[in-house]
């Protein structure tokens, strides 16, 4: 009998230790799985929306551009990009606008689900809406930090188009007839454009809004 209970104590101890160590396993699976799927979930959708994100920054930013208080509308507007740069001109700054939304995604997903376990754990009297609120609060801010930069970055490439439409005289006389001033050259990818409003505009011009 004694034989019979050392066996099973030996054989149960091992099983425990597994046990453990995939629960162990499964919890921290579970905290990066927040952040892996949070950051799918933001460059998917940046993806599918960029074409109308571009439509969007094009009629906000119209006024700027030729100095007019007569604004296209939506169809117009695809009309107007489709004609000058055709597919591709939905799709300019659609890297740094995936880059930011990864970053978005994956943090505030992330870290809402670390901080609000955490929360819940050290501090119990902030258990339920003020951990969903102070993990929230956490994720949204620091994803911050990547997709502001991102958002300069990917907001100016909308508005150039293709190289062809930025270069045209009539838009360089509009834009300098606006602002009195010659305007940033055109970017030709996400980091060529971030270098380049850092060495023009410093830290402040990539954390401009």
């Amino acid at each position: 009998m004694a034989n019979k209970s050392s066996t099973s104590t030996k054989f149960d101890a091992p099983l425990s230790h597994s046990t453990n160590k995939a629960t162990h396993n499964r919890d921290q699976f579970f905290v990066w799985r927040e952040f892996v799927w949070g950051a799918i979930a933001g460059a998917f959708g940046e993806g599918m929306m960029h074409p109308i994100d571009t439509i969007k920054t094009r009629i906000q930013s119209q006024v700027l551009l030729s100095g007019s208080q007569s604004q296209k509308s939506i169809v117009q507007m695809v009309q107007t990009v489709w004609v000058a740069d055709g597919l591709r001109g939905f799709y300019r700054g659609i890297a740094p606008g995936i880059t930011g939304s990864l970053a978005t995604g994956a943090t505030y997903f992330g870290f809402i689900e670390s901080t609000k376990k955490w929360i819940e754990e050290s501090h119990p009297n902030l258990g339920g809406h003020w951990a969903h609120f102070i993990a929230g609060a956490v994720g949204d801010t620091l994803g911050s930090f990547v997709y502001v930069p991102c958002e300069v970055m990917k907001q100016r490439m909308q508005v150039q188009g293709s190289s062809n439409s930025w270069n045209s005289a009539i838009m360089k006389d509009k834009m300098q007839m606006k602002s009195g001033a010659e305007m940033y050259g055109y970017y030709t990818g996400m980091f060529q454009a971030g270098h380049s409003i850092w060495k023009e505009q410093g830290l402040k011009g990539l954390y401009a809004g």
